[in-house]
């Protein structure tokens, strides 16, 4: 299998200059006047504790009913990659993760649940949400 290279400017990998150069995008949503659900699981998310600086490893789920936007993938797939190597906390994730997605996407309502793996006897789930849901 063969490797991909270094990108020759800074020597760094191109998934990590893919990372650091993604912004999230959105689409248009294809019926704005129906509300309906979109369900998005991440499970291979992780960040970094900010005290210790051990990984924390989760599942993100994100469900929301889109207005006129929807998320596009690839860029959402970066974005969260972008907290591999950044220190923050459990509630904090939750919470930045739902107002990026809330202030790009404008959504009817969204919830973002971070999951997170048990870690010192303890299991944390935080859910976070914006919006009112309306029957879908």
């Amino acid at each position: 299998m063969e490797e991909k290279p270094n990108t020759e400017a800074t020597g760094e990998l191109y998934g990590t200059a893919a990372i650091r150069q993604n912004r999230l995008e959105r689409w248009p949503a294809p019926h704005p006047e129906r509300p309906y659900l979109i369900s998005l699981d991440i499970p291979e998310f992780t960040c970094l504790c900010p005290r210790s600086g051990f990984p924390d490893f989760a599942l993100i789920r994100i469900r929301y009913q889109p207005r006129d936007w929807v998320v596009e993938l690839r860029s959402l797939k970066l974005y969260i990659n972008g907290y591999r190597d950044r220190p923050i906390s459990h509630e904090a994730a939750a919470n930045q993760i739902l107002d990026d997605l809330v202030v790009l996407l404008r959504p009817r309502w969204m919830r973002v649940t971070a999951d997170f793996s048990v870690r010192g006897n303890i299991k944390t789930v935080v859910r976070v949400e914006h919006g009112i849901r309306e029957k879908a």
